[in-house]
C-alpha cells in the first residue's frame, strides 16, 4: 500500500506557517520554479498539493493538465498578501460540475 503526502507550494512566507503542521513544504520564486516542483511532486505521491494563487494565476496550463487526473489533487490557497479569489472560483466550478448547480453562491438578481 503506498502512503501518501501533502505538500505546499508557494514563497516562502506563505510555506513556511504549513512547516509546523508537518506538511512538505517547497518555496518558489515563480510560476516557472512552481510548475517544476509540481511536475515532480506528482511523481513522488503527493497526493495533495496546496498551491498559492499568486503563482497558480501563471500555471493555467500546468494545472489543467492535472485538472482531470485522480492524484495529484492541486488546491489553491492564498498567500499571506491575501486571496485573488481565484480559488473559491475553481472549487465553485467544481461543485457546478459535479452536481449541475451553482449550491454556494446566489445568482446575481436572486434574493
Amino acid at each position: 500500500m503506498s502512503t501518501y503526502k501533502i505538500g505546499v507550494v508557494g514563497d516562502r512566507d506563505t510555506v513556511l506557517a504549513f512547516k509546523s503542521l508537518g506538511v512538505d513544504i517547497f518555496p518558489a520564486m515563480d510560476a516557472k520554479e512552481a510548475g517544476q516542483i509540481v511536475a515532480r511532486l506528482a511523481k513522488q505521491n503527493y497526493a495533495v498539493i496546496f498551491l498559492t494563487e499568486q503563482l497558480a494565476k501563471d500555471m493555467k496550463e500546468r494545472l489543467d493538465y492535472y485538472r482531470n487526473s485522480m492524484l495529484p489533487a492541486i488546491t489553491l490557497i492564498p498567500s499571506n498578501k491575501g486571496s485573488l479569489g481565484i480559488g473559491i472560483q475553481e472549487v465553485k466550478k467544481s461543485v457546478e460540475k459535479a452536481i449541475g448547480v451553482d449550491i454556494l453562491f446566489e445568482r446575481e438578481g436572486e434574493e
